[in-house]
């Protein structure tokens, strides 16, 4: 690996470096990362919970394709961004925010990857909780006494859990990969079995015009359950770069997002409606929860695998799409005192810190504080995707962006690009506004896009007119 070029700036992190850059990540892996991203405890709950709009089976299907090819579009995007300049999103971001500024969309990435991460951990947890009680039902006295609002299983549960996973982060990237290959196709074991059995539990029928309320089922309804699909993903999609850095040409990011989302999450999505269906059959309404379901499996066999393959799942869910993403986020922020291993370490700390149990259990956090940030991906897409492709016109100088001197490209104003930043606030405070304000509730699933249109208007417009201004000076 050669030396590059500003090694001793303060910015720079070998980890951080393009010099990194793998090119192991060819088109398999980024199919199984699709899968590890869509298979999980989370992803079935988000498809099953668009009945919440009063939408058909028929409905959900048609919004839910239709939400994966918005994302397959806005991926590429990313995703070959990402391939050129062969460096992590906060490092990618700092064409536009400014080699310091781009701490600002970093930490905010990685406030809702860090809340994420928590929970995904703890749904995981639970599934395993549920095991070990089947197979060893004594334990259940373990669930008796609590702790921070966990029983103690829960906790030996939750720990044993976090601490797998930051094995698995500890020995980098690879790992990583190697983890997505194997959790991404482990799930659909788990979910065909799933949907077999229940579908035999309903003798083999479902009824796709079913629906759990009658309104709100026109375009409108379509709409919003369209762009929920999309802002599901709306963090990974950000910080996509993080992955398709190691690819080693455009062709395989393309390839692997249309496997892996026009394929893989599609399909995903018809057999969590299907199942959901069925289970309207089985038990008179739609089970939102997975973990529910399994709870009525009398065969330990089955139940073993299931649950195995839905916590093998959640927890490649869990690193690929809200583990690495902050890391990489706290490595930018310090890059002269953090190693993969040790922000890694942080990372899972933190975790345990925010009690993600508490916060998935209360809907006024994860829809006020976990909303208002996550309202934030839309704007921070549209800035840094419209920096590249219409102002810069997918040109960056990689070297560049490790440069902390006053004069360096993307330094701006001390090391911030206060376009970016102004378009960040404007469009966002609309963004969080449609996501919190009960008023214009039925607006927020078009936050996201809102929020990228405005900031990349916002953006262009005003890098558009800083140029010209700059241009008749150099005239005059």
């Amino acid at each position: 690996m050669h030396k590059h070029a500003n090694e001793s700036s303060r910015l720079f992190n070998v980890e951080l470096s393009p010099e990194t850059a793998t090119g192991t990540w060819k088109t398999w892996n980024l199919f199984a990362w699709w899968m590890s991203g869509w298979h999980s405890l989370g992803g079935y709950t988000m498809a099953v919970g668009l009945f919440a709009l009063g939408l058909s089976g028929y409905q959900m299907i048609a919004a839910f394709t239709a939400g994966i090819i918005i994302l397959y579009f806005t991926n590429n995007m990313s995703g070959v961004a990402g391939q050129r300049v062969k460096v992590p999103f906060p490092v990618f971001a700092r064409a536009s925010f400014g080699v310091y500024g781009a701490n600002i969309p970093a930490i905010l990435r990685a406030i809702v990857a860090v809340a994420w991460y928590g929970i995904q951990t703890y749904l995981a947890s639970a599934a395993m909780m549920l095991l070990v009680i089947k197979v060893f039902p004594s334990s259940a006295t373990l669930t008796e006494s609590s702790f921070a609002g966990l029983s103690t299983l829960g906790w030996i549960c939750f720990l044993v859990l976090s601490f797998a996973q930051l094995i698995v982060l500890s020995r980098g990237m690879e790992a990583v990969r190697r983890l997505s290959d194997f959790a991404g196709p482990a799930i659909w074991i788990a979910m065909i079995a799933l949907a077999v059995w229940v579908l035999a539990r309903a003798g083999w029928s479902v009824d796709f015009s079913y629906r759990t309320v009658e309104h709100n089922s026109g375009l409108f309804g379509m709409a919003s359950a369209m762009f929920i699909v999309v802002a599901y993903l709306a963090g990974p999609t950000l910080n996509f770069a993080d992955f398709t850095r190691n690819a080693p040409d455009e062709a395989s990011v393309r390839r692997g997002n249309a496997w892996g989302l026009l394929l893989n999450a599609t399909a995903f999505g018809a057999i969590s409606i299907v199942i959901a269906l069925a289970s309207v059959k089985v038990y008179g309404e739609a089970i939102h929860d997975p973990i529910a379901l399994m709870k009525d499996i009398d065969s330990i066999a089955i139940l073993l695998v299931a649950i195995i393959a839905i916590g093998t799942a959640t927890a490649g869910i869990n690193i690929i799409m809200n583990f690495v993403a902050p890391v990489y986020d706290i490595i930018n922020v310090w890059p002269r005192h953090f190693t993969f291993r040790k922000a890694g370490v942080v990372v899972a700390i933190l975790s345990v810190i925010v009690t993600p149990w508490n916060l998935f259990s209360s809907p006024v956090i994860v829809n006020h504080f976990i909303g208002s940030v996550g309202a934030l991906m839309g704007p921070l897409y549209g800035i840094v995707m419209a920096d590249y492709y219409i102002i810069r016109r997918q040109k960056i100088d990689s070297d560049a962006l490790f440069d902390d001197t006053p004069g360096g490209k993307y330094y701006y104003n001390g090391g911030y690009n206060t376009n970016a930043i102004i378009a960040l606030v404007v469009s966002g405070i609309i963004a969080i506004g449609m996501s919190v304000i009960p008023a214009i509730s039925a607006w927020t699933p078009f936050s996201w896009p809102v929020g990228v249109v405005l900031s990349a208007v916002i953006y262009c417009q005003l890098s558009t007119s800083k140029r010209r201004a700059l241009g008749t000076v150099a005239t005059d």
